[in-house]
């Protein structure tokens, strides 16, 4: 998904606000809970993207899905309705937990196995990353048979890749030289 302008800027302020109200991991959470509820739910994303709906129906309907959220992001869900913006949310929540982290040196590992990661697997990840970054890191796993074993990991612009389609490819690849 491309992020817009406008969903940096609010995930901009709303952390600013969360900072100094003390309740940036709180918001944080919440963040987690919309991004987790709009991917979950495409009949909410396309629910939030319709422009037929009117806006104070997005707006009860938003309050009412996350009820249990802190001031600051109700404070955001009422900026979105004043700016009729509902279409942006799920961008700004991205946005705010990405700029959460980085602020918190916290950097997010893509790993990508065949099956889904195991303790020994998630070891062996941990100290490929410490090679190559001092940061906390929090690991996100996706599921990709096609890799037949091993793992792919991202983290930042890097990519490590340890898959066995890969080595599979590299011995094709040799043999037919």
């Amino acid at each position: 998904m491309i992020m817009s302008r406008a969903a940096i800027r609010y995930a901009k302020a709303i952390l600013d606000i969360a900072q100094s109200s003390g309740k940036a991991e709180a918001v944080n959470n919440d963040m987690k809970s919309i991004v987790n509820a709009i991917s979950d739910s495409p009949e909410l994303k396309e629910f939030l993207a319709s422009p037929v709906i009117k806006m104070d129906v997005k707006k009860s309907a938003t309050s009412e899905i996350f009820s249990n959220v802190q001031n600051e992001t109700n404070s955001l869900f009422q900026l979105l309705f004043e700016n009729k913006r509902f279409e942006i949310l799920e961008s700004i929540a991205k946005e705010y937990k990405r700029l959460f982290d980085e602020s918190n040196g916290i950097e997010v590992a893509k790993v990508t196995t065949a099956i889904a990661i195991t303790p020994e697997l998630e070891s062996k990840v941990l100290a490929k990353i410490a090679e190559f970054s001092n940061k906390k890191i929090t690991i996100e796993n996706t599921i990709d048979p096609s890799i037949i074993g091993g793992f792919i990991l991202r983290v930042g612009d890097q990519q490590y890749n340890a898959s066995v389609a890969n080595k599979l490819g590299e011995l094709k690849r040799e043999f037919s030289n």
